[in-house]
């Protein structure tokens, strides 16, 4: 099946926590924080991590669908221009496992396959059959065709549209492992109103409107963001059972902490006035991440670059301290 290695990111190598864009260009320009810097060109990551994020998401979808998926004035042609995008690309990186013939999309992982209509969403014929990770899903029904989709892969799903005459908004949802955000509090959202929140925005959030053309009409590009979590649960959604490292007071355990870096790939569908973006956690052990002495000291220049405010909206406030001490004594 899928036993490909974890790819090892460290966006903080550069010593700065910042929030940008930062994009790179997908087959073009290497990412220099990835190991070997390659240049990447697959835009789903189908590795031995895929029955870990199966399983969350197929529990994710079991608690309550409704409050992590959504569309909002999706048109026909975006919406089918994103799911064949998605149907052919995730066939294609897939070795055989999972095929693509225009109508019938199969995985034979997970052990099932279904008919699905593109341009207007519908999923028929749902068939399953004995495959190694069937029972993840066995109890599982998908409500439409991006819901499907969404659930034979591990990126989470977004598709933005832009009106022809201006302005972009959120206009279809499928976040099945969102790191502390609602997804029903973006859609239908504009770029600026969706990263508003987000400690040091201001800056990128003022180049929205090059930005989101530049998506549409130049790419595709990969992206990274990333943080210091006191858990490695993949879903963090606000209404789901609390954890850990939402606990106030949480003292900085290394044992118990982790690198979590959101690899994002950005694909524009110009002649349907939108754009793809997908989200892939990646859950490293901080201990791992950190064992050259190097990278522990680069890591701690990178979280002293951090406002009062990102430290809060990070979660960081109560762990900040020991973990820099931790981080000097490790290097």
């Amino acid at each position: 099946m899928f036993d490909r290695a974890l790819t090892l990111y460290r966006p903080f190598l550069t010593g700065q926590y910042t929030v940008s864009a930062g994009l790179y260009r997908l087959g073009a320009q290497p990412v220099p924080w990835a190991e070997g810097e390659p240049v990447e060109t697959h835009t789903f990551a189908l590795d031995r991590e895929y029955p870990r994020f199966m399983a969350s998401k197929a529990a994710a979808h079991r608690r309550a669908l409704h409050e992590y998926m959504g569309e909002a004035a999706l048109t026909p042609e975006l919406r089918e221009a994103a799911l064949s995008f998605v149907a052919r690309t995730l066939a294609e990186g897939s070795g055989g496992v999972m095929t693509w013939d225009g109508r019938t999309f199969t995985n034979r992982a997970l052990g099932w396959a279904a008919v699905l209509d593109p341009r207007w969403g519908g999923v028929e014929g749902l068939r399953r059959f004995d495959a190694p990770l069937a029972p993840l899903v066995a109890d599982v029904t998908p409500v439409n065709a991006l819901d499907f989709l969404g659930l034979n892969v591990p990126e989470d799903l977004a598709v933005v549209a832009r009106h022809p005459e201006g302005g972009d908004w959120v206009a279809a949802l499928h976040v099945l492992s969102p790191q502390h955000w609602d997804p029903r509090e973006k859609l239908g959202r504009d770029f600026v109103a969706v990263h508003g929140p987000v400690a040091g925005s201001g800056p990128m959030n003022a180049t929205a409107p090059r930005l989101m053309d530049a998506v549409i009409t130049r790419g595709p590009f990969v992206r990274f963001a990333w943080g210091v979590a006191m858990s490695d649960r993949l879903d963090h959604h606000p209404a789901a059972p609390q954890g850990p490292d939402r606990a106030q007071g949480t003292r900085f355990d290394p044992d118990g902490a982790f690198l979590r870096v959101e690899r994002q790939t950005l694909t524009g569908f110009p002649r349907a006035h939108g754009a793809l973006f997908t989200i892939r956690p990646y859950v490293y052990s901080l201990r791992d991440v950190v064992a050259d002495p190097v990278h522990a000291c680069a890591l701690a220049a990178a979280l002293r670059t951090m406002t009062p405010e990102q430290v809060v909206y990070k979660g960081l406030s109560p762990l900040l301290p020991d973990l820099l001490a931790w981080l000097e004594r490790f290097a």
